[in-house]
């Protein structure tokens, strides 16, 4: 797939944004595997704006929620994806269905202006804000998120993936059971800032704030919703 410039860099370096077109392979190949291997049900996606940038905000307790997400979502997600998974065949995989690179232990500015990209093209742009696999409960939040709502003031919608980490597979005891149902509920979107558009460390930090307890309110309901 085809990476597309970008002008208008991070630091002076020109940016290589990810291909909008390969995110939509990677959501048709998505579409197949998620239907084909389990029984995902979908609740809220009507609230996705259809258009104009748009910040996905996950839960992430098992490695299949990202692809889940992907293969149910309503639009083509470009995901932030650990540089550790980019090795070998599946980097090459990754990076042509779109997915971003990013390294989680330094400030990668490389990243960081991929992803800004992604949202000033008016795309799809997919965060694990808890930064890693754990409980999936947002119980804690990496200010990434933060930064780039406030900064590209792009909507935030919280998603919840339930179900993935409930029981072992027969066959492949590190995935859900085949065929096994697998919710997938977004929220409503709302906004990070405060509306003044400032952009300081304490901005940021109420920012954040905030949209822990969206993300937890939404999660609890969820939860509510689907009787996981």
């Amino acid at each position: 797939m085809r990476r597309h410039p970008r002008r208008g860099e991070e630091g002076g370096r020109q940016v290589t944004l990810p291909s909008a077109k390969g995110a939509a392979v990677g959501r048709g190949i998505g579409i197949g595997l998620m239907y084909g291997l389990w029984k995902p049900r979908v609740l809220g996606a009507w609230r996705v704006p259809s258009s104009g940038p748009v910040i996905f905000a996950v839960n992430h307790a098992h490695n299949i929620d990202g692809p889940m997400l992907m293969g149910t979502a309503p639009r083509p997600v470009h995901f932030l994806i650990k540089k550790e998974a980019f090795v070998g065949p599946l980097g090459s995989f990754l990076e042509g269905i779109g997915q971003l690179k990013v390294d989680r232990e330094s400030t990668d500015r490389t990243a960081i202006g991929n992803a800004l990209g992604v949202l000033e093209r008016g795309g799809v742009l997919g965060i694990f804000p808890e930064g890693t696999r754990g409980d999936g409960d947002f119980a804690s939040l990496r200010a990434g998120l933060a930064y780039f709502a406030v900064r590209s003031g792009a909507p935030i919608v919280p998603v919840a993936v339930l179900g993935s980490t409930e029981r072992r597979g027969r066959l492949v005891k590190a995935l859900p059971p085949l065929r096994g149902r697998v919710d997938v509920v977004f929220g409503d979107a709302f906004e990070a800032g405060d509306g003044s558009g400032r952009r300081t460390r304490k901005a940021l930090d109420e920012a954040t704030v905030r949209i822990q307890g969206k993300l937890t309110a939404h999660l609890e309901n969820a939860r509510r919703l689907t009787g996981r």
